[in-house]
């Protein structure tokens, strides 16, 4: 139903991984670029049982069909023993692998074998307003968050509700990923009211009832379960005292809404402003990622409170989310200080919901939300 914007290489030519959170379309998207592929699909118990016990035999198993190419193992983290099969049949046999996972957990933190760097890493994101094309809804989007069945449905909230059981049950539970579920459960409801803020460690744990060392690795797991991501500060070159904490950005608004009960978000309210500069985030990260731009993503924030919500690469772009439908001189004192102390910054630019474009005295863009898609997509940002 959408195209996605993601690029995975022809059949039989590499040997990568496919990363995403759960639900975002990885099995959907490898199932139309690979049709012709042997499929291993450790979610199904029987096909996990036999080689999570016996890795080997998808050694012996290969070796009866000569002709194969192309493989996919989806879920690869539930058996990291099969990594080594797959590096030896990539080198020994030429046959390339397509490795699909939720969690690099285990594989990171197990010692698993990497194919010693030979595979290259993509990342599946959810859904973004390119994808979606002409029918795409900002208001649905950030309500229902980014994961497509859940984007398409009329009732998001039963579903995200599942989504999260299915997350604590298969990803954390049955991983062993923590001792105890239900301080962990609690911990994802606190955690989600930090979404794109800097994180108070202290402040959780003690609405958690844990130490600060727990949370720490707590907001770890979100990370390794591809849950989240961290938004590290920049710190070059201050000229005034800058704040070096990262903030946190959960990887589906949707799932947010849910954890924080935040219930329908409508324009013009705080909460709505907050899943607005998520959204932001999560179009500059895709972005990023499926046109390997490699640029580094940071935020910038004085000691006083005055801040700037992302900046591109070594100040090559600086941009601020703000869901107002009327950008005031408030809502540019980011920027405008940000210039004071890094006059050398190429764009400013405010992604907004006014109506139409216009640019400031002091050159600040002021770009309205279907005007940032396009000029993101072309490559006119970064």
């Amino acid at each position: 139903m959408f195209t996605r914007r993601l690029r995975l290489p022809p059949p039989g030519t590499e040997t990568f991984f496919l990363w995403g959170p759960r639900q975002t379309g990885k099995t959907t998207l490898l199932q139309a670029t690979y049709p012709a592929a042997l499929w291993i699909d450790l979610l199904k118990a029987e096909e996990y049982r036999r080689y999570v016990q016996n890795p080997e035999l998808l050694r012996g198993e290969l070796a009866a069909r000569p002709s194969v190419r192309q493989v996919v193992i989806d879920e690869v983290q539930k058996v990291p023993q099969l990594l080594d099969e797959a590096h030896w049949l990539h080198e020994r046999r030429g046959i390339r692998f397509a490795l699909c996972g939720s969690s690099a957990r285990k594989v990171k933190r197990g010692q698993a074998n990497l194919l010693g760097g030979r595979a290259v890493r993509y990342e599946l994101h959810g859904l973004i307003a390119r994808e979606i094309g002409r029918s795409f809804d900002l208001d649905r989007m950030l309500n229902h968050g980014y994961l497509p069945r859940i984007y398409l449905s009329d009732e998001p909230r039963r579903l995200l509700n599942g989504y999260v059981a299915d997350y604590l049950k298969e990803e954390v539970a049955a991983e062993g990923l923590v001792r105890n579920l239900p301080v962990f459960s609690e911990f994802l409801n606190v955690a989600a009211l930090s979404d794109a803020e800097i994180v108070n460690f202290s402040t959780i744990a003690r609405e958690c009832g844990v130490s600060s060392h727990t949370i720490k690795g707590y907001f770890g797991i979100l990370v390794d379960t591809l849950l989240g991501r961290w938004l590290l500060a920049y710190t070059k070159r201050p000229k005034r005292r800058v704040i070096g904490a990262p903030k946190f950005y959960f990887a589906d608004v949707g799932v947010v809404n849910h954890l924080a009960r935040r219930g329908e978000l409508h324009r013009g309210s705080e909460l709505y402003g907050k899943a607005f500069e998520n959204w932001v985030f999560h179009e500059l990260s895709a972005h990023n990622a499926y046109t390997e731009a490699f640029a580094t993503l940071s935020h910038w924030r004085l000691a006083g409170g005055i801040e700037v919500d992302f900046i591109v690469n070594d100040m090559q772009l600086a941009i601020e989310a703000k869901a107002t439908a009327k950008v005031t001189a408030d809502h540019l004192k980011g920027l405008r200080s940000l210039v004071q102390d890094h006059p050398r910054i190429k764009q400013r630019v405010v992604v907004c919901l006014e109506p139409k474009g216009r640019r400031t005295e002091d050159g600040i863009l002021i770009l309205p939300a279907g005007d940032f898609i396009e000029r993101l997509g072309a490559g006119d940002l970064f």
